[in-house]
């Protein structure tokens, strides 16, 4: 189902003169839900960076295994926040296998995701799924309308899967906007985070961000110590941080290995 608020209630403009995240992630991925600005630009990025489709590949392959490892472990509510085009399984097929009783609510900024929320709802009977159209920059809303799905007096898993790199320390004030959504989440609660680091590709990357930030995206890889004070006051689940295809690795993601490190670091943590 769907909260009637959490959508306008004509189609969202799309802006196809400038990338979106959202969109160049997807031609990575090999989807067709992107238009030529966005192909350039993420053509543009792999030629830079070799890595990049293969680090889209990981991030993606990280949620599941991130999701699984929490649906494990007892949690039953998920908040999914930068989730992009639909690319299957969804974070909620992956963690209503494991238990067909959760609930997902999806939140992303970009129109054509908006246009595909109906692939996000398909929810188990027992569960239920929904969707905000939201900045992550805007917590108040997004908390408030994921109130009406989710309840925050219980733990909550809070992904943020690719996401924290599109985030300034200053304008945005990166670590302390994570940070107010963790503090809403009730003891027991999980965060699941991934975000590219100049220190395992220092010069790739730093002709990824060039040209990310010429195509209008701010892009803020973080060196290790940075990406661990997303973590603040959590308590880190093994291996800890780790680059991206070696937390908790599945045979997939050991054959990926061999290919070589993606700049990425990932790390999953339980609030006490």
């Amino acid at each position: 189902m769907t909260a009637p608020d959490t959508a306008p209630a004509g189609p969202a403009p799309i802006d196809t003169r400038r990338p979106h995240p959202a969109r160049v992630y997807d031609w990575w991925l090999g989807g067709k839900d992107n238009y030529p600005v966005d192909e350039e630009l993420a053509r543009r990025i792999l030629a830079a960076d070799p890595t990049a489709v293969r680090g889209a590949r990981a991030n993606r392959r990280f949620m599941r295994r991130a999701v699984r490892t929490a649906a494990e472990a007892g949690v039953r509510q998920f908040l999914d926040i930068g989730t992009g085009i639909p690319t299957e399984p969804n974070l909620h097929q992956v963690a209503q296998t494991a238990a067909a009783e959760c609930r997902v609510v999806y939140v992303d900024n970009d129109p054509i995701v908006l246009r595909h929320a109906e692939a996000l709802l398909q929810s188990t009977p027992e569960g239920g799924t929904d969707y905000v159209h939201a900045d992550v920059r805007d917590p108040d809303t997004i908390l408030r309308l994921a109130a009406e799905s989710l309840d925050f007096d219980r733990p909550i898993a809070l992904s943020l899967v690719a996401l924290t790199h599109y985030l300034d320390d200053d304008a945005d004030d990166a670590h302390g906007l994570v940070a107010r959504y963790v503090s809403t989440l009730a003891p027991g609660s999980f965060l699941i985070l991934s975000q590219v680091t100049p220190d395992l590709n220092p010069e790739a990357i730093a002709r990824a961000t060039e040209l990310f930030r010429r195509g209008g995206t701010p892009f803020h890889p973080r060196p290790l110590p940075e990406f661990y004070r997303f973590f603040t006051g959590l308590d880190l689940l093994g291996p800890g941080v780790i680059p991206v295809s070696g937390w908790r690795p599945e045979p997939e993601d050991v054959a990926a290995q061999a290919e070589g490190v993606v700049p990425v670091y990932a790390g999953v943590a339980r609030k006490p």
